[in-house]
């Protein structure tokens, strides 16, 4: 079979991508521009297609007669056409568990940058503010310590559990969320609104579906009564950007500290990124680079060469 590799960018420089020994053939791309008569062209005679950065779309699905299998380098399959993938007999695979630890660090990563103000912080030191005004004149927000502290955490795959046991590490106390408007499946979970309701810290972990679009909106934030920061490694549009910008200005929301973005990349049209420009001491931004340390890559292709050999194997 053939494979057509469209997005090789996604891995850092120096990673052997060893071509998986079922493939009779594997055509690697740096880089594909989002352009589907581009995406088609490339993938003309292609029986399976490893993406991770592009949407791929009905038009696309349609227009690749040898299509077989798309093998997505990332957990989540969001960005696929599933249902045109179903009309055409193409198999969609995911690459499951590869970025479970590095996800739960850059969870961590982000929380306490947005609990310790860390980047406002490290630019008092580097704008020269705290050698003019000295400590106690740079000390505008609190210091908060995450022992003792109640983590909601919504979407319990590998990661969230992961980013459980590190909390309870932390001396957190750690509510599993059951899905929206179902009643906990067993002792381990806490109804959803008790969560939001009881949580000093919320960390989002679930994929992207129709139910989990704009899960965490207006409605949901005003149920948050611990007025608790948010952190979002699951996907951006599962949070209304806009409202927990208005949640942030007014007060209700703490903080928010993000992975992901509604639309990416994201520039100054984004409202959180508005307020990170306004030095809010508690908006950490980084740019969807939670998965992307070097073990995690490595790790993620052996995943996909393992899959795609089976794959090749049974078809």
């Amino acid at each position: 079979m053939k494979a057509v590799l469209l997005d090789e960018e996604r891995f850092a420089q120096g990673i052997e991508l060893t071509t998986p020994e079922k493939l009779g053939e594997l055509i690697r791309y740096r880089g594909t521009l989002q352009d589907n008569s581009v995406i088609i062209e490339r993938c003309q005679d292609a029986d399976i297609m490893i993406v991770g950065s592009l949407r791929i779309e009905r038009e696309v699905i349609q227009s690749l007669p040898h299509l077989k299998l798309i093998h997505l380098t990332s957990v989540g399959t969001n960005q696929v056409d599933i249902e045109a993938c179903d009309d055409n007999g193409v198999k969609v695979l995911n690459s499951p568990s590869f970025a479970t630890a590095t996800v739960a660090e850059h969870t961590f990563m982000l929380l306490l940058n947005a609990m310790r103000a860390g980047v406002n912080y490290h630019n008092k030191v580097m704008d020269g503010s705290w050698k003019q005004k000295g400590r106690a004149g740079v000390i505008q927000a609190e210091i908060v310590d995450l022992e003792g502290l109640t983590l909601g955490l919504i979407g319990l795959g590998d990661i969230g559990k992961r980013v459980s046991k590190i909390a309870e590490a932390y001396g957190m106390k750690v509510l599993w969320a059951e899905r929206k408007g179902r009643k906990p499946r067993n002792n381990d979970y806490t109804d959803f609104d008790t969560v939001l309701a009881q949580s000093d810290v919320l960390s989002l972990h679930c994929p992207l579906t129709k139910e989990t679009k704009h899960l965490i909106d207006e409605e949901a934030i005003a149920k948050m009564a611990r007025n608790p920061v948010v952190v979002n490694v699951a996907r951006g549009q599962v949070v209304d950007t806009q409202a927990m910008a208005q949640a942030i200005k007014g007060g209700k929301v703490s903080g928010f500290a993000t992975d992901v973005f509604e639309q990416e990349p994201a520039d100054e049209s984004d409202p959180i990124v508005k307020l990170a420009k306004q030095s809010h001491p508690r908006v950490i931004l980084s740019p969807h680079l939670g998965a992307g340390s070097r073990a995690s890559q490595v790790k993620l292709w052996q995943v996909l060469t393992q899959q795609i050999n089976e794959f090749v194997s049974q078809n």
